[in-house]
C-alpha cells in the first residue's frame, strides 16, 4: 500500500460517509450534499444527519437535510474554508441552527499514516498483540478510549503494554468500516510520558496495514496530547469534520458540567 492509495482509500470512505464521490472533496468550489444512510459508512455515524461539514483542505462538503441545505449552503459562500471550522465565525453557524433546534456538537480532525514516517518505536515495557477474545474484561473506565463498550464487536485488535503482567497501556482499533480501523489509545495515568502511547499506536498501525486495511485516528483540535501522539507515529492531518446534533442531545452530553 502506498500514500496515494490510503488517501483514496479515504476519500472513498468520506464519500460514502457523506453522499457524495470521492473527487467532490478536491475540488475548489463547496459542493452540498442530500445527507442519507449507506451500507458502507461508519458505523458509528447516526446518519442522515441535518448538518455535517467535511473539509481536507481544498473545500467543504456538506451533507444536509433538505430543510438546511440553504442555510448551510450561504453559511460555507460566507466565510474562507478554514474559518467554516473557528469561532468567531461558528457562532454565526450556530445562531442558524438554534432556529432548527440543532447546534454545533462534535468537531475533530483526523489523521492518516505516512509510510515514509511510520515505524515501530522503542517501548520499556513488554508487548503483547491482543485479539477480540482478549478484550472481555477490559471494558472499564481505564480503557474507554482504546475500546467502545457499546460496539463491542467492532473491536477487532489491540495492542498491551505491560510490567510484570500488569496492564498499563492499551491501544485497540475499531473496524468502523470494511477498509479503515480506527485507533484509540489509552496509558494508565502513572505510566504516561514513558513512550507507552507512541509505542502501541505505531505497532498497532503496523498490524492493521498488515491486514490491508487503512490505520486512521482522531483527535479534538485541542487535544493537544493526542496530536502530538499521533504526529509522533508518523500520522499526518488529512480531514476535519464538524457535526451539529439536536440541542436536547448536546445538552445531555453536557450534563456532567
Amino acid at each position: 500500500m502506498t500514500n496515494e492509495e490510503i488517501m483514496q482509500i479515504a476519500l472513498r470512505q468520506s464519500a460514502y460517509d457523506c453522499n457524495c464521490a470521492p473527487q467532490d472533496f478536491l475540488r475548489n468550489e463547496n459542493v452540498i450534499t442530500r445527507s442519507g444512510n449507506h451500507e458502507k459508512a461508519r458505523k458509528y455515524l447516526s446518519l442522515p444527519f441535518e448538518c455535517d461539514m467535511v473539509s481536507y483542505g481544498s473545500n467543504i462538503v456538506a451533507q444536509t437535510s433538505e430543510r438546511l441545505a440553504e442555510t448551510v449552503s450561504s453559511y460555507l459562500g460566507r466565510y474562507d474554508v478554514g474559518h467554516c471550522f473557528e469561532t468567531p465565525n461558528l457562532h454565526v453557524l450556530d445562531e442558524k441552527l438554534a432556529a432548527f433546534g440543532l447546534k454545533v456538537c462534535f468537531m475533530a480532525e483526523y489523521f492518516l499514516p505516512d509510510l515514509d514516517r511510520l515505524k515501530p518505536l522503542p517501548c520499556d515495557f513488554a508487548i503483547r498483540v491482543l485479539s477480540q477474545k482478549d478484550f472481555s474484561s477490559l471494558y472499564t473506565k481505564e480503557w474507554s478510549n482504546a475500546l467502545c463498550e457499546k460496539r463491542k464487536e467492532l473491536d477487532v485488535l489491540g495492542v498491551g503494554a505491560y510490567e510484570n503482567g500488569k496492564l498499563v497501556g492499551l491501544a485497540g482499533c475499531s473496524a468502523d468500516c470494511e477498509e479503515m480501523y480506527q485507533i484509540g489509545i489509552d496509558v494508565l495515568p502513572e505510566y504516561r510520558r514513558q513512550g507507552i502511547a507512541s509505542a502501541l499506536t505505531s505497532r498497532l498501525a503496523l498490524e492493521i496495514l498488515e491486514l490491508g486495511r487503512v490505520p486512521f485516528y482522531c483527535a479534538a483540535w485541542c487535544n493537544l496530547k493526542s496530536v502530538r501522539n499521533a504526529v509522533k507515529c508518523g500520522f499526518v492531518p488529512a480531514w476535519v469534520e464538524l457535526t451539529a446534533r439536536e440541542i436536547g442531545f448536546v445538552d445531555e452530553m453536557n450534563k456532567a458540567f
